[in-house]
């Protein structure tokens, strides 16, 4: 199969590389060339870790070209999905399938409706996060720490989830668990509670760009708060009469690892050798994307169907005042789509946008 993915980063270059091991054709589009130089002049990606090898990918040069690819995927942070989507909105036809890696912030929702006032509906399918972990050791060379073997994913509209479905797994094997729509994917993804949880206790050492572990610092006061967070937002989720899982759930799903407190298990992952350096720099997507795109879209939801989430809330204020900033309003999908009614919100989520003739 022809795949296109939007983005270079270590997401990205490790999808590339797991379609390459399967001998799937994947072309990588990188929106502003930086981090392609060296691959785009012809050297392989080393690729060490969970997979192995050394790989020659093909890079595009623009939107225009990745859509000539029948799959996209998406795999880059979400504060990119904006520029990105409407790259790709005027070259996407009915013959595609669209994934987007790690969904945040109802990214289908406003990528749906932009192609409804084109007339055009493709199937969208969402996960609630990668399939692999990931990180850059150079320009030419990523470390995929982990290879997931089960993935939550809905499919907007849902009535086109068994071809997206079947699409994923040939291009990625039997590891799908299939939701019933993205709303139960958006309160799914457990990355940005834990990971505003962890970088708001240890703020100070990222900031000063310490070499820590992120793991061993999972102490048990921070793994109170995110027990607490995890708790908010499963009582989010039940509003809204979604079944998730917990954060024990996606421990033991991720890495094997159970345990009877967060702070158990957390140790367990570091005794075995499981301890990643954690951020060194403030503006880690730790923040910056997880704030913004995972955490205001979870109070949103959260205020809709009328429950407390002052752990989310506060986070979010906090942060916000230690960066200067609001995270809030650097979010720049929520306000584009305009659902503030819970039962309208419910329905685009099933069924998508009416297609424009």
């Amino acid at each position: 199969m022809q795949i296109g993915i939007a983005g270079a980063g270590a997401i990205a270059l490790g999808y590339a590389s797991f379609l390459l091991s399967q001998d799937h054709a994947a072309c990588v589009w990188s929106p502003s060339g930086k981090s392609v130089a060296g691959l785009r002049e012809g050297v392989p990606l080393t690729v060490t870790g969970a997979l192995e090898g050394d790989f020659n990918l093909q890079i595009c040069m623009s939107a225009e070209e990745l859509a000539k690819n029948d799959i996209i995927i998406l795999a880059l942070p979400a504060y990119g999905y904006r520029m990105v989507l409407d790259d790709l909105v005027p070259h996407i036809e009915p013959r595609h399938t669209v994934i987007i890696s790690g969904h945040l912030s109802f990214a289908a929702l406003y990528l749906a409706e932009r192609l409804s006032e084109r007339g055009i509906e493709v199937p969208i399918g969402v996960w609630n996060t990668t399939i692999l972990t990931s990180k850059v050791q150079s320009s030419t060379h990523i470390r995929i720490g982990a290879i997931r073997a089960k993935v939550d994913m809905a499919v907007l509209p849902v009535r086109r989830t068994n071809e997206t479905r079947a699409v994923c797994e040939e291009l990625f094997g039997d590891r799908f668990l299939i939701k019933d729509d993205m709303l139960t994917i958006a309160l799914s993804n457990l990355n940005p509670q834990n990971h505003m949880g962890i970088a708001l206790c240890n703020l100070t050492r990222i900031e000063r760009g310490e070499a820590w572990g992120q793991n061993t610092n999972v102490t048990p006061a921070v793994a109170r708060l995110l027990e607490g967070l995890d708790r908010e937002r499963l009582e989010i989720a039940a509003a809204f009469g979604k079944t998730v899982r917990t954060i024990f759930d996606h421990s033991t799903l991720t890495h094997g690892i159970s345990g009877g407190s967060v702070a158990e298990v957390y140790a367990n992952l570091a005794q075995q050798g499981k301890d990643p350096v954690g951020p060194k720099d403030i503006n880690t997507r730790y923040v910056l994307e997880d704030v913004p795109f995972g955490l205001v879209p979870t109070i949103y939801l959260a205020r809709m169907a009328g429950v407390a989430a002052p752990l989310h809330t506060s986070g979010v204020a906090i942060l916000s005042a230690c960066y200067g900033r609001d995270f809030t309003a650097d979010n720049d999908l929520l306000s584009e789509l305009g659902l503030v009614e819970r039962d309208l919100l419910v329905r685009v989520a099933t069924d998508g946008y009416p297609v424009a003739s």
